[in-house]
């Protein structure tokens, strides 16, 4: 496996990292042991970096991730999202008692004391243009229930946006060979 540094990150993650959202549950029926054991053989092929949100399967697959990382905290580096819980147009929802309230309970499910990379998972162009949540993640930062955050963007434009803000130290945005689009403009800078 080959390990390069997250965005502005101190975190040296595996290429190939693991999404979570289907065995959350949310698109059908799944099964827990083949779940672990999926997650178990990633781990052991040098799999290091696991992609999560407190809305996949409700917070099932960040309890899954718990119980297959127990005892590699420090090998393994996970990221979660939030904000789907709420209404993504509403700035109540990225208030300081919200996010927190969100980050304990990743936290919670997750077995962890710290986020490795706590993500804003899509919200409104709005949200980010008015930039307040940053702040709020500033100060999650600063009292240790985060390392580093990001945004994951469904557009171009909102990229653009999150890189106006200096602590945003990854985003996340939809590439494939259909999406080139961030490939002009977004992945240069």
């Amino acid at each position: 496996m080959k390990y390069r540094e997250l965005g502005n990150t101190d975190m040296m993650i595996s290429e190939v990292s693991f999404g979570t959202w289907a065995i959350g549950g949310a698109w059908g029926e799944t099964n827990d042991e083949d779940a672990l054991s999926a997650l178990e053989y990633a781990i052991d092929q040098g799999v290091n970096f696991f992609d999560t949100a407190d809305v996949y399967g409700d917070g099932h697959s960040e309890e899954l991730l718990a119980k297959a990382t127990a005892g590699k905290e420090d090998e393994i580096y996970i990221a979660t999202k939030f904000c789907r819980q709420g209404d993504i147009a509403d700035p109540q929802n990225y208030s300081y008692e919200t996010v927190k309230s969100y980050s304990e309970d990743s936290l919670r499910r997750l077995n962890r004391d710290t986020i490795d990379l706590f993500q804003i998972h899509c919200p409104a162009t709005e949200i980010l243009k008015e930039g307040s949540v940053f702040d709020v993640l500033d100060q999650l930062k600063e009292e240790g229930l985060i390392r580093h955050y990001g945004v994951s963007v469904e557009s171009v434009e909102e990229g653009l946006i999150c890189l106006e803000y200096p602590n945003v130290a990854s985003l996340q945005v939809i590439f494939n060979m259909f999406r080139q689009k961030p490939l002009e403009e977004l992945i240069p800078k």
